[in-house]
């Protein structure tokens, strides 16, 4: 017959993440004392492990925790403000995790980026975050799962094999087109650019059903280069269009704030004569003038969610693949106004 006591000896984790109520990965998170875990949860795990009288293996936890304590974080542009935004949420909870983060640009490159994966493990980072550059195949994510490497995707899913956390583009789409419509615009052009990856074509996609839903032409898409000042140089390519557009709807507010500036070298005004959206609603946002209605994706959020997606993934690498994706919110500030018929 076996004793009370010893019973109480083989009670599991798992056993305890069950007597909690919690996932399996919270309770490892207490029991590694992360910062995660809110007073009150960490309370009834402890209790748990106290009824159950769970014993913490100090041996194996010795051998889980070979780790280097480092982050990868690979994303494909350090020039948007977009990305430090994001990195500011990742750091975040890394930090407090008692991790650092290892952080490197890929170009929108994948063979740079498959350099920068195996860079990393060579390294000995703990788990990767990565927004994946446009192009790539299901090969980094069998990759990395052959060398049990975590591996959270973030603002581009592209593999429904990993963790990933983004934002509702569509949604965001569809906020912007009823807004202008709202005020009266028909005729909305979506000013584009960058290569083609999930997160471009779900904006694409999104703002066509909008512009349909609202019995408006949804094939004004124009093409404008990546950087400021180029973009300001090529606002003419908006009055190219068969019909000139009363209002644009920018892919990020990086293109928002070059066609500003080109509208203001043509004397366009913006809010009176052409009415501008811009996507993201990063801090410069605030800084153009008029101030720039945008459509917020709140990157820091979101990179706490990748952060805290690829925690969970190092405690307990069993989980299914999880998807956190954020609704969006419509800033409306000085940019857009009633439409107007614009004559050059």
């Amino acid at each position: 017959m076996v004793s009370g006591d010893r019973k109480k000896s083989r009670a599991t984790l798992l056993d305890v993440a069950r007597r909690a109520n919690v996932s399996r990965a919270t309770a490892s998170l207490v029991i590694r004392n992360s910062p995660l875990v809110g007073a009150a949860t960490r309370s009834r795990v402890e209790a748990a492990m106290e009824e159950l009288g769970y014993v913490y293996n100090m041996g194996a936890a010795r051998l889980r925790a070979e780790r280097s304590q480092t982050v990868g974080v690979i994303v494909p542009n350090l020039t948007n403000p977009f990305f430090a935004e994001l990195l500011a949420g990742i750091e975040s909870v890394v930090d407090a995790a008692g991790m650092v983060v290892l952080l490197a640009n890929s170009a929108d490159q994948v063979d740079r980026q498959n350099t920068l994966v195996r860079r990393m493990r060579e390294h000995g980072v703990d788990g990767i975050i990565v927004c994946p550059a446009a192009g790539t195949g299901v090969e980094l994510f069998e990759r990395l799962a052959d060398w049990g490497l975590p591996l959270v995707q973030v603002l581009r899913h592209f593999s429904a094999q990993a963790d990933y956390a983004g934002v509702d583009y569509a949604g965001g789409m569809r906020q912007a087109v009823d807004y202008l419509s709202s005020l009266g615009h028909e005729r909305i052009a979506f000013a584009v650019h960058g290569p083609v990856h999930p997160a471009y074509q779900e904006r694409v996609d999104g703002f066509r059903d909008a512009m349909c839903s609202h019995g408006h032409d949804a094939s004004m898409i124009v093409r404008v280069p990546s950087k400021i000042a180029q973009i300001a140089e090529a606002t003419q390519l908006l009055f190219e269009q068969k019909a000139e557009p009363t209002a644009v709807i920018c892919f990020n507010d990086v293109i928002a704030l070059g066609l500003a500036a080109g509208l203001y070298d043509r004397g366009i005004a913006i809010g009176r004569d052409l009415s501008l959206v811009g996507f993201d609603d990063v801090t410069d946002a605030e800084a153009v003038r008029p101030r720039l209605t945008s459509v917020s994706t709140m990157p820091v959020a979101i990179g706490e969610n990748a952060a805290r997606l690829l925690l969970e993934r190092l405690a307990d690498p069993a989980l299914q693949p999880r998807r956190l994706v954020n609704r969006t919110t419509l800033h409306v500030r000085q940019s857009c106004g009633p439409a107007a018929v614009l004559t050059l």
